[in-house]
């Protein structure tokens, strides 16, 4: 298995750590080899180049049966691309395993000709290309027709939770989460101006922005919108500390205008929050409107207020979403179910199904 770094940040380092504690590792025989870290644009270029000899170097002398790689856009669709070709020479079945929102974007508006053909031919000569969503593999299929593609969800394990109810002891009424990248792109700015619309009406409303990113156009647009003693950056936040701020918010939001499957969102289900989210990439597939949470169109901060303000007015709603929630984790995205899927992928394509 291919990927960034387990270290680092993100959602494919957070999605691989998931399934590596969860015990797919061991169970299927997986090496892991890390192509990217976290660091300057020189650090960064050293760790693509030594994982690319680690990897040529593992397939050309102990070929694995799999080659499985997890990969965005840009650079890490370029640095996983270069692996799979290394893998296909060696004799290896590869696994192109998408993730990002901007997949889209990037095959067909930010890539010229020769990448966009560059792009069909990895995903149709990947043994099998896995998709987040049924949109995304709708997509995947319709850019590149002789594709293999199957859908396996992003996964999360579930936290042991108190008795419903219980729980609400460590909310703090009117706290809203944001997990993420602090950028235009996740929505942020829609949220602040949300907020502004709101905190009129909603004295207790206080939203904690946990990510890195330009924190500090952030803090500028709350302080012009005259919010800025409603809003806590408290950096990119590890387990515990997302685990923490997740306990005491009463509301998750993620306003993103482009996602793959959101792990911040799958794991705010998971701890049973009220979530509110946007129309975007397979987030309608897990999160469903009225039901286990609330969606609303990305970029439109009047909808987001509006629903917020729904949310914030009736506990019972939030309640009752939260509840749902936590239950559509435990049916189709607990990592037993997900590796499970990986699990048949891997012996399927090494001759080694039962």
């Amino acid at each position: 298995m291919v990927g960034t770094a387990l270290e680092g940040r993100g959602g494919v380092a957070a999605v691989v750590s998931v399934l590596r504690r969860q015990g797919l590792f061991e169970r299927e025989g997986v090496r892991y080899l890390a192509t990217h870290g976290e660091g300057g644009r020189g650090a960064k270029a050293l760790d693509a180049l030594a994982g690319l000899w680690r990897t040529a170097r593992q397939c050309l002398l102990a070929p694995p049966a799999v080659v499985h790689v997890h990969a965005a856009s840009h650079a890490s669709f370029l640095r996983k691309s270069i692996v799979l070709l290394i893998a296909r020479r060696t004799g290896c079945k590869t696994v192109f395993h998408l993730h990002g929102g901007g997949f889209r974007r990037f095959a067909l508006e930010e890539s010229g000709a020769p990448m966009r053909r560059w792009i069909r031919h990895t995903l149709e000569k990947s043994s099998v290309v896995i998709a987040l969503s049924d949109s995304w593999a709708q997509f995947v299929q319709g850019f590149a027709p002789r594709a293999r593609v199957t859908v396996v969800p992003n996964s999360v394990p579930l936290p042991v939770l108190a008795a419903p109810g219980a729980d609400a002891a460590a909310e703090i009424a009117g706290r809203i989460l944001f997990l993420g990248r602090i950028e235009a792109a996740k929505g942020v700015f829609d949220l602040l101006a949300a907020a502004a619309q709101l905190a009129p009406a909603f004295p207790a409303l206080h939203m904690v922005f946990a990510g890195d990113g330009d924190v500090a156009a952030l803090r500028r647009q709350a302080a012009g919108l005259g919010i800025a003693d409603r809003v806590e950056c408290p950096g990119w936040l590890d387990a515990a500390g997302r685990d923490a701020e997740l306990a005491r918010a009463s509301i998750f939001c993620l306003p993103s205008h482009a996602e793959g499957l959101p792990m911040s969102m799958l794991e705010a289900m998971a701890a049973r929050k009220a979530v509110l989210a946007t129309r975007v990439g397979g987030i309608p597939e897990a999160l469903h409107d009225g039901d286990n949470g609330l969606l609303v169109a990305a970029g439109e901060p009047t909808a987001l207020a509006a629903a917020l303000a729904r949310l914030l007015g009736d506990d019972a709603l939030r309640a009752r979403l939260a509840g749902r929630a936590r239950a559509s984790i435990e049916q189709h995205y607990s990592t037993e179910v997900v590796c499970g899927q990986l699990s048949a992928i891997y012996r399927e394509l090494a001759g080694t199904e039962q």
